[in-house]
């Protein structure tokens, strides 16, 4: 019998940001570890904040209060003596809009071997191929790595962003509606790249459509006004969900 694992365990957070914001209420999820888990609800019910949550982007941002802990294999992220740089390093993010650097394709993806203090050519040569391979960009680029990114696609530039998220291996990728903006070709694309993604990294992603959810989920967690509706296994949410607002918002209903 083969056991998941679970890579993060959520217990009891919540957070309010300062203008009065209650984001999430006592939230409590595992989240296995190589698996694709789909958070997923209306606009405005703390998807975005839950992954800013897990590498600590939040922050940036003007929070009042928030509890509760977040554990990373064992190791609350939200510890105050946690060097965030290195955390941020095990947690890779992309989000909605692709954003590529002012650089080469190739620099794109070097930067963070860079501030890392990494020079070895050949690490960087082997990151280069092994995370354009693994974005299923290698094809379309390799005869372009010295071009402006900015050249680039747009489906073509958010692989990009996929491909430096990973280049550092870390454990964890976070997505936030990372395929929202692409056309359906760039987002097979992006979606068949995570399914063989998820063999080396724990995955979390907010789609930007109930049937992109339904497509990729292994688990699925409604978030409904900063609370945790329901969650399990995709194939069992979005086919036979427990709770009667989860069913409501699977049909359209609202949201």
């Amino acid at each position: 019998m083969v056991t998941i694992m679970d890579k993060i365990i959520i217990e009891n957070f919540s957070l309010e940001y300062s203008d009065g914001t209650e984001s999430l209420r006592n939230i409590n999820l595992h989240i296995p570890a190589n698996q694709m888990t789909v958070l997923f609800g209306p606009a405005g019910g703390g998807k975005s904040t839950l992954l800013r949550a897990i590498n600590r982007l939040n922050d940036l941002a003007d929070v009042k209060h928030f509890s509760g802990k977040i554990l990373l294999d064992g190791s609350d992220v939200l510890n105050k003596k946690l060097d965030t740089i290195s955390l941020r390093r095990r947690v890779g993010m992309v989000f909605a809009r692709p954003v590529v650097l002012p650089f080469s394709i190739r620099r794109n993806l070097t930067y963070g071997y860079e501030l890392a203090g990494i020079r070895d050519p050949n690490i960087l040569e082997e990151g280069i191929e092994r995370s354009l391979h693994q974005a299923a960009l290698w094809d379309e680029v390799k005869d372009r790595l010295d071009e402006p990114a900015i050249s680039l696609s747009g489906g073509q530039q958010q692989r990009l962003c996929l491909a430096r998220s990973i280049i550092q291996q870390p454990d964890i990728i976070l997505l936030d509606e990372p395929t929202s903006g692409l056309d359906p070709i760039s987002t097979l694309k992006v979606e068949n790249s995570l399914q063989e993604l998820k063999r080396d990294y724990t995955i979390v992603i907010a789609p930007h459509s109930i049937q992109q959810a339904a497509r990729i989920a292994d688990t699925a967690a409604f978030l409904l006004q900063g609370e945790l509706i329901e969650v399990g296994l995709g194939e069992d949410i979005f086919t036979k969900p427990v709770d009667e607002r989860t069913q409501r918002y699977i049909e359209g209903r609202y949201g």
